[in-house]
């Protein structure tokens, strides 16, 4: 029987296949990868992977619904394989403090009016992370079961496809997959467009995929439950700010005119920034799993 099964009432629940990994420097604060290895035998090239970022909050959704969908191929185009999702050893579903530092594109800015633990917000770290996760976390996963490098997928979402989307730009290799669920695109001036601009005006030498999503309440129209509350306004504004769902899908228009870029962007009806979160999840697992055509 699943040992997954046996396990007596009352105790604590576990993610079948799912182990934790606490990777970086000695004396320095670690993150926390999850990761899942699907039994049975890897392919011959290895595993497909998909690597996530605010490993914490999303690993337990990506885990059920790979294991969902590649249980019924047929119906899915879903295949097994590794799921890596990087975050924190905290109890909590984000470190907010470690996570913007991490996810933002350099050069950063520090914002002492918001604290945590009495630090205030630092952000700029998006290079030395990626670098963790290309140079540590990377080769790290090689050793727990074989990867196949060139079906790499790298997803975020909010912070995260901000720096899904700073990888790609600054030429990053280790992914050929990228997926950018409701990304901050506005986030520090739009510096992030910068990035987009010396990216677009060299030629690409490979294929890669990029996805874009958000949510039909990412706009300047709110869900209608948050409609005449005491905050109504103060969304308002924020929302007018971001225009998460137009910029996404400028962006995407965008980098879809490019040559060897496979661009889709994609609406999500009915969800805001935060309710779009499972479902961005389930399709970074199909685009990550996708089962190769013949």
């Amino acid at each position: 029987m699943d040992p997954f099964h046996e396990r007596a009432p009352g105790q604590a629940a576990t993610l079948p296949h799912t182990s934790l990994h606490d990777l970086g420097a000695a004396g320095a604060d670690p993150w926390r990868l999850h990761v899942h290895v699907p039994p049975g035998e890897p392919p011959a090239a290895g595993w497909p992977l998909l690597a996530i970022t605010d490993g914490n909050a999303m690993i337990a959704t990506a885990v059920d619904a790979l294991r969902v969908q590649s249980a019924y191929p047929m119906g899915t185009n879903v295949e097994p394989g590794m799921i890596a999702a990087i975050g924190y050893p905290v109890e909590g579903a984000y470190d907010p403090l470690r996570r913007s530092f991490d996810l933002s594109p350099p050069p950063g800015r520090s914002y002492p009016p918001f604290t945590q633990g009495g630090l205030p917000v630092v952000t700029g770290g998006a290079d030395r992370f990626l670098a963790f996760i290309e140079e540590e976390a990377l080769p790290f996963l090689n050793t727990l079961a074989p990867v196949d490098p060139a079906r790499r997928t790298l997803f975020g979402h909010s912070f995260g496809g901000l720096f899904a989307l700073h990888a790609l730009f600054s030429g990053c290799r280790s992914f050929s997959r990228f997926v950018a669920a409701s990304p901050t695109i506005y986030w520090e001036d739009g510096l992030l467009l910068e990035s987009e601009r010396r990216f677009s005006a060299r030629p690409l030498e490979r294929e890669v995929v990029v996805h874009f999503s958000a949510g039909e309440f990412e706009g300047e129209t709110l869900a209608p439950f948050q409609y005449g509350r005491e905050d109504t306004e103060t969304r308002l504004a924020a929302a007018r700010t971001a225009r998460t769902l137009d910029r996404t899908r400028e962006m995407a228009a965008r980098l879809g005119a490019l040559a060897n870029a496979r661009v889709v962007y994609e609406t999500y009806p009915g969800e805001t920034h935060m309710t779009m979160l499972p479902i961005a999840v389930s399709r970074a697992v199909r685009i990550a799993f996708e089962i190769p055509s013949a």
